[in-house]
């Protein structure tokens, strides 16, 4: 009987500790495993050069939100994006694709609107920046068209 209890102690611990290394993952990842609350707006780029899904939505220099799903629409880029339900965007905002670094990870800022009017959700963000393409800005400073 004695080495039953030892064996069943060993195995909730392996399952307790099983258990937080899956929360762990999911909240160092920030990843949702449920639906978090808040809504989805949309954006369209001539191209997206490295923005991957979960790449951060940054405001003011603040993260609020996540890139949900990149996909190609009349050979541009529709972006997802989703933010919290709290969280208002003017029509007239403008989301830019930058990166944080030299060559370091893409993320999406929205430069905030001065409108008084609200996007609805699964509204469009019409004013939009691509990414710079460092490789050609170098190869036209190179060849001298600048």
């Amino acid at each position: 009987m004695k080495r039953f209890d030892v064996e069943l102690a060993v195995g909730v611990f392996v399952l307790a500790g099983l258990v937080c290394l899956g929360y762990l993952s999911i909240k160092l990842g920030k990843m949702e495993v449920v639906g978090g609350r808040g809504y989805e707006l949309q954006a369209l780029f001539p191209s997206v050069g490295g923005l991957k899904i979960g790449s951060p939505i940054v405001i003011a220099g603040v993260e609020v939100g996540r890139v949900k799903s990149i996909r190609l629409e009349n050979y541009q880029a529709r972006v997802s994006m989703s933010l919290p339900e709290d969280l208002k965007i003017q029509e007239d905002a403008i989301a830019s694709i930058k990166t944080k670094g030299l060559i370091g990870e893409k993320y999406i800022e929205i430069t905030p609107g001065g409108s008084e009017k609200f996007l609805n959700p699964g509204g469009q963000i019409r004013e939009t920046q691509p990414p710079v393409d460092l490789e050609e800005l170098i190869s036209k400073f190179v060849f001298g068209k600048i």
